[in-house]
């Protein structure tokens, strides 16, 4: 354990947000990350953290003076190396960031993608029928995985050869953004993660691309000029992870979270168009991705407190949305709260660029639950699947009974 002292008189928290047991239960942790202060100092990885909504959604909008580029998650890119090649969305700041970004919020935006609500939806109905047909399910394997994998490749353009390895790459991607723990190692050592990277890396070049996809969209911004060859595979691999393992985590997490409040349910049965206002409050309720680090590269002030300038934060978006000075009750699931300004999405200039995607799955998918299922119930104990940057699930079997 290390004995370094911050820079500044700020609480210090002796707590290791990466332990497992924390992993599986951050609520604790994120309870003392809150309450000891606008800003602490985890001692045990000599980062700064804060866990309170107001500081939390001011450090993710403020990419002026809390930068991005030296990495989001706890490794300093200036000062370590890791095995993955930063992301040309998360880990750029403007304006190299500026035309990139651009370019991505062209492709996704809710307007974009407007024209794939009918067929989202009707790959759902076919999803439902076949869940229907079985009565007990798992909500992770059998309809938060299996429907993003349907509809995600088919618009991104790509071959069948790569789909097979998206869940495997995300999951060593995002645990990436934790220390080098158990669960990173796990992750990397799992059957087909080598695999995986692999195919990825070589699955995203223009060749392997299909036509009238995002991703040949993407490559045809080369061709225009707007894009530099070598980044076009990069920006379609970043489309990967906040469009398959993100989306999967949200729609497990509104799932469980239904089953475990019948209430809840009762009134996405009654009106299928809470469908949507359910996706947003789980992600509000769950927080699939727990944190992003920033970095300062002058004194920003948290709440009384200062972050140094060369400090990094390790920011909570997990605590955030679970702080009582801006959601009464934060751990209760409930649609009729007032969600906005939720931080699980991130906020400001690297907001997730995929999540009208991640929402236009979610609710075709929860609106032909809605439609067609009476009760959604547990049929067994869940089980978490432990991931260093993602909340996520491993398992949720539930009974589902026709309408």
């Amino acid at each position: 354990m290390t004995t370094s002292l911050p820079d500044v008189d700020v609480p210090v928290v002796d707590l290791d947000p990466y332990d497992e047991a924390v992993l599986a239960d951050p609520r604790g942790f994120q309870e003392t990350l809150r309450e000891a202060g606008p800003l602490v100092w985890l001692s045990r990885y000599e980062v700064y953290a804060a866990g309170r909504y107001d500081e939390v959604r001011a450090g993710l909008a403020n990419h002026r003076d809390l930068v991005s580029g030296y990495g989001v998650g706890i490794t300093d890119r200036r000062k370590e190396k890791v095995f993955r090649t930063p992301s040309l969305l998360i880990e750029a700041d403007p304006p190299d960031h500026t035309p990139r970004r651009a370019l991505m919020d062209a492709l996704l935006s809710a307007r974009a993608l407007r024209h794939l609500r009918d067929e989202f939806a009707r790959i759902a109905d076919g999803l439902v029928d076949e869940l229907l047909d079985r009565g007990e399910v798992d909500a992770v394997a059998d309809v938060a995985e299996t429907y993003p994998l349907r509809v995600f490749p088919e618009v991104i353009g790509l071959s069948h050869e790569v789909r097979p390895h998206l869940l495997t790459y995300g999951n060593v991607v995002f645990n990436a953004g934790g220390p080098p723990n158990a669960v990173l190692t796990r992750a990397m050592s799992a059957p087909g993660a080598e695999a995986a990277l692999a195919a990825i890396a070589d699955q995203t070049r223009r060749e392997h691309i299909a036509p009238g996809g995002i991703g040949a969209a993407i490559w045809e911004a080369v061709d225009r000029g707007e894009l530099p060859e070598d980044e076009a595979p990069l920006l379609v691999r970043s489309l990967l992870t906040a469009g398959v393992d993100t989306t999967v985590a949200a729609i497990a997490a509104t799932l469980h979270c239904l089953a475990a409040a019948p209430d809840q349910w009762a009134l996405v049965r009654a009106d299928p168009r809470r469908a949507r206002f359910a996706f947003e409050e789980a992600i509000r309720h769950e927080s699939p991705v727990q944190t992003f680090y920033r970095t300062a590269v002058r004194d920003v002030p948290f709440g009384d407190a200062v972050l140094p300038a060369d400090g990094r934060v390790y920011l909570s978006l997990g605590a955030a949305n679970h702080d009582p000075r801006r959601f009464p009750d934060p751990d209760r699931f409930d649609l009729e709260r007032s969600m906005s300004g939720h931080v699980g999405f991130g906020m400001g200039v690297h907001q997730c660029v995929g999540q009208h995607f991640g929402r236009l799955e979610g609710e075709a998918l929860l609106g032909a639950l809605a439609r067609r299922v009476e009760r959604l119930e547990p049929a067994g104990p869940p089980v978490r699947r432990l991931n260093n940057t993602l909340r996520a699930w491993g398992s949720i079997p539930l009974r589902l009974t026709a309408a």
